[in-house]
């Protein structure tokens, strides 16, 4: 099982969360993509752009906080958090 859990924050307070569960055959990648772009419908977001500084989070913390510097429309929050918190 694979779960990532989502949050958005606004003035170090969580806003919203949820988890994404993912039990397919896919790998890592994908399930990490398949979940955000599933965290972005739930909370009515555009996807975020991955830069190096999320990228390079992720790979080590399992974690990542995108800013608005990781939308291209105006987000009404500080930042959306996402971190790995079950693998198989």
């Amino acid at each position: 099982m694979f779960r990532l859990w989502a949050k958005i924050f606004q003035d170090n307070h969580m806003l919203k969360d949820t988890v994404i569960c993912d039990d397919s055959a896919d790998t890592r990648t994908h399930k990490v993509f398949h979940a955000v772009e599933e965290v972005c419908y739930r909370f009515d977001l555009g996807k975020p752009i991955w830069l190096d500084t999320n990228i390079s989070d992720f790979k080590k913390h399992d974690k990542t906080r995108f800013t608005q510097d990781c939308f291209i429309e105006q987000i009404d929050f500080d930042y959306l958090e996402i971190q790995v918190i079950e693998e198989d």
